[in-house]
């Protein structure tokens, strides 16, 4: 098996550029993946051909039934997996890296040009560095979660329905040039399933981080989006809704003085009419 010298590397650059769930992952991806695989795997089935034996002499029959009954290694399909599912994080890391170079040439624009407002400002990136996962960043970091949890889901469906996931120790094989039906016997076939069962429970495990952070981030935007709506209508960002709320304040209350006004005068009519009523009646009686 090559060096992982190069693609630990590149993956470990990814972790200051992803969230809390994103750095899980990476060191469920080094720990339980990459350095068991290299570990440990690869010794166990260093001899799986060597020790494939079948109870025939017929040249080519045992070289026949083993390609039968795996078509590929096993490490080289765990090979395949790992290289396969960290592809969609290092096309993130470039997208990622060319947002850095590209805010880093407006800082230094800016600095020239003696800290005027430039006509596009930096929003991916803080002065540190640190990048912010919003926009379109975030379309890209959820476009390769999705895609690393289909690639991720296919090849645990292709390891079952290759070879499954107990290794039995006898095989039955009648495939030509085999002159009967044969059987073969796989060595280690215990310890070899112990390996295929842990490779499969973190492949799960990293499928369900993935999940599990395709929520959180869609999460997280929902509420910076419900807090953003509801800064801009209360806060002084806003003047125009501010100034029609005090405008129909103003009106509200001059209505309710117009109101109070009228009452008044009609209690005030009403009052004098009654009192001039009084005081005609004692004429009326003297004549």
């Amino acid at each position: 098996m090559g060096d992982w010298g190069f693609l630990s590397a590149l993956l470990d650059k990814v972790q200051s550029h992803s969230t809390v769930i994103g750095k899980i992952w990476m060191s469920v991806l080094f720990l339980f993946r990459i350095m068991v695989l290299g570990a440990g795997a690869e010794s166990v089935w260093g001899d799986e051909q060597s020790g494939f034996i079948c109870n025939t002499q017929q040249p080519g029959c045992e070289n026949v039934c083993y390609d039968w009954i795996f078509p590929i290694s096993h490490i080289r399909f765990w090979v395949l997996q790992i290289i396969f599912v960290s592809t969609p994080t290092l096309i993130y890391l470039g997208h990622a890296l060319h947002v850095i170079h590209a805010e880093n040439k407006m800082r230094e624009r800016k600095l020239i040009s003696g800290g005027t407002k430039l006509s596009k400002e930096p929003k991916y990136t803080d002065d540190k560095g640190k990048v912010k996962i919003k926009g379109n960043l975030l379309g890209s970091y959820l476009t390769q979660l999705g895609f690393k949890i289909v690639i991720e889901a296919a090849f645990i469906i292709g390891q079952y329905y290759l070879y499954g996931f107990i290794m039995v120790p006898m095989f039955p094989c009648s495939k030509k040039p085999c002159p009967f039906t044969v059987e073969c016997y796989m060595s280690r076939p215990t310890e070899k399933t112990i390996f295929i069962i842990f490779m499969l429970v973190v492949a799960c495990v990293s499928l369900f981080l993935n999940v599990i952070e395709v929520f959180y981030l869609i999460c997280s935007r929902c509420k910076r989006r419900s807090k953003r709506g509801t800064r801009h209508i209360n806060s002084s960002e806003n003047p125009a809704s501010l100034s029609n709320y005090r405008r129909t304040t103003k009106e509200d209350e001059a209505l309710k003085q117009n109101k109070l006004n009228m009452e008044m005068e009609n209690s005030n009519s009403i009052g004098g009419g009654l009192d001039g009523a009084k005081e005609e009646r004692p004429l009326l009686n003297t004549h």
